[in-house]
């Protein structure tokens, strides 16, 4: 398994005549490090996540064990980005990386950054971070395909119990057993590893349910339901801990706000949103039906996500309301000799299937295990 691992993660020591060559090699790598995972898992009847989860906890750690620049950068995952938005405002590279990566791995990173290939290495793991995000996009998108409004409302109010119950107990048990495990700390250091604990993995849920073929069960359509609550009662949470620890009462206008933004984002996606596909399906009726397909496929789902994440919520959270909208009865007004037996989900699946994997590896790669020789941890 080294074998591979040390062939995406190489040290860049080649010079290339394309400058996206580096990119190609280390994104086909991260995707080949994940089949083997998945098969992995298959082999042993365990779902493909789990495979891919563990072989990208395993390559991060043995890579970054071996030094290996790539994997190293890669697994400060969103500190990176941060990094470089610090350095765009005119931050000393020093400081912006500590500001960003913490000062346990900051002078390492530096290293990386200021060598003779910082850049490549950088330009690598940004695109295997688009593209990850692409798939957790795509995923969640078809299984909102598989699901429908109607069905959503119908188990409403058992999600929302679920939601509830899935978001309270953990952040008070949460709290509870960080005052018991850390008497010296602070009450703020509670509320937010309860906050943590509070928060759930919709990408996951969704990938094993879609591979147990559970995605139009009831009990799928309650789970997912409750995802959707979940998020924005995670952001009423954050909101609510962030106020108390900055200023030491909670701010309810910005609760308010928080939650009548959530709420006219999911509603004006539900009443809106045909309109939108509608408008979509016009523009590109002279298109051949695959690529108006595929064109107003992707077209929402992007605005979907876009619009959820400036409402506040998760971009999958607006992916998974696009699925929710578009269905292939939306093209069924095309001439009869036009008619595509091709249904979106077959349009991007071969999208999800390629690029789901790279996020579940990327989530892998970030899991650091030398934090838990910390006797602290």
């Amino acid at each position: 398994l080294l074998l591979p691992s040390a062939a995406f993660a190489m040290q860049f020591h080649v010079s290339h005549n394309d400058p996206i060559a580096p990119v190609i090699l280390g994104v086909t790598g991260i995707l080949f490090v994940a089949l083997i995972g998945r098969f992995s898992a298959r082999k042993l009847g365990f779902p493909s996540v789990i495979g891919e989860l563990i072989m990208g906890i395993a390559v991060g750690n043995l890579a970054f064990y071996f030094q290996v620049d790539l994997i190293t950068v890669l697994r400060e995952g969103p500190a990176i980005f941060t990094t470089v938005e610090n350095l765009l405002k005119g931050e000393d590279l020093e400081l912006a990386c500590l500001n960003a990566v913490g000062s346990e791995g900051t002078w390492y990173i530096l290293d990386i950054l200021r060598g003779e290939h910082g850049g490549e290495i950088l330009q690598v793991a940004h695109t295997v971070d688009v593209f990850s995000r692409y798939g957790i996009i795509f995923l969640l998108f078809l299984v909102g395909i598989e699901t429908s409004v109607g069905e959503m409302r119908k188990v409403g109010a058992d999600a929302s119990r679920v939601a509830i119950i899935g978001v309270l107990l953990p952040f008070l048990l949460g709290m509870l057993a960080s005052s018991l495990l850390l008497e010296d700390a602070e009450f703020h250091t509670y509320l937010f590893l309860g906050a943590t604990l509070a928060a759930t993995s919709v990408g996951i849920t969704a990938m094993v349910l879609q591979e147990m073929k559970m995605e139009k069960t009831e009990i799928a359509h309650n789970i997912l339901g409750a995802a959707v609550i979940d998020d924005v009662l995670g952001l009423l949470l954050l909101a609510i801990v962030s106020g108390i620890v900055l200023t030491g009462s909670i701010d309810f206008v910005h609760i308010s706000l928080t939650v009548l933004t959530a709420t006219v984002f999911l509603a004006s996606t539900i009443i809106i949103g045909p309109y939108f596909i509608r408008l979509f399906v016009r523009m590109f009726c002279r298109l051949d039906i695959i690529e108006a397909k595929m064109f107003v496929s992707y077209l929402f789902v992007m605005l979907m996500a876009w619009m959820a994440n400036l409402s506040g919520l998760a971009t999958i959270i607006g992916a998974f309301a696009a699925g929710l909208i578009l269905q292939d009865a939306y093209f069924e007004s095309w001439d009869n000799d036009r008619k595509c037996p091709v249904t979106i989900k077959d349009l991007i699946m071969p999208l999800e299937v390629i690029l789901v994997p790279i996020f579940f590896v990327l989530m892998g790669l970030q899991v650091k295990l030398e934090m838990f020789l910390q006797k602290e941890v």
